[in-house]
């Protein structure tokens, strides 16, 4: 039977997660492709919701690992929105965890295991309709494929 994994990026105040079939061969299997905003009001109270959530879907969907984008230094200044995402993820990070094993990855860590099979970095692959057609079963929205895309380095690193 396929294992089932989720991809997630926390990017501001929204998580982003894909969940796929992993078989032992072939393309992986979309089952859900979602977008969650953490909602407004009081942040601790929100953080507790999302990390509800997050770990309700893990162990309701039978999740076998989670792959997380991992926090990256920008060559921008480090300002609140990057603190409050570092915060979110945080939240995510002990949801699913207390369900599943996580792994944390960054875009260049994917960028080198996916660059075994061409030259690219995550930024190109995630411009490449082809790449996810070929490599995913089922529509994929525009803005969940780096979630996607850190579910493929994982199967092929």
């Amino acid at each position: 039977m396929p294992k089932r994994w989720v991809g997630i990026v926390v990017s501001g105040e929204k998580v982003t997660l894909v969940d796929v079939e992993v078989p032992k061969v072939g393309q992986l299997v979309l089952q859900s492709d979602q977008s969650w905003r953490l909602q407004t009001g009081n942040r601790p109270e929100a953080y507790d919701v999302m990390y509800r959530r997050v770990k309700d879907y893990v162990r309701e969907q039978k999740i076998a690992l989670t792959v997380i984008k991992a926090s990256g230094v920008g060559q921008h200044r480090v300002g609140k929105a990057h603190l409050d995402s570092a915060e979110l993820r945080g939240a995510v990070m002990c949801a699913a965890a207390s369900e599943a094993p996580v792994q944390l990855w960054s875009k260049a860590v994917a960028s080198r295991s996916l660059s075994r099979k061409g030259k690219r970095k995550v930024d190109e692959y995630v411009q490449d309709e082809s790449h996810f057609a070929t490599n995913i079963d089922g529509q994929l929205k525009a803005g969940s494929r780096e979630a996607a895309l850190m579910l493929l380095a994982v199967r092929d690193g």
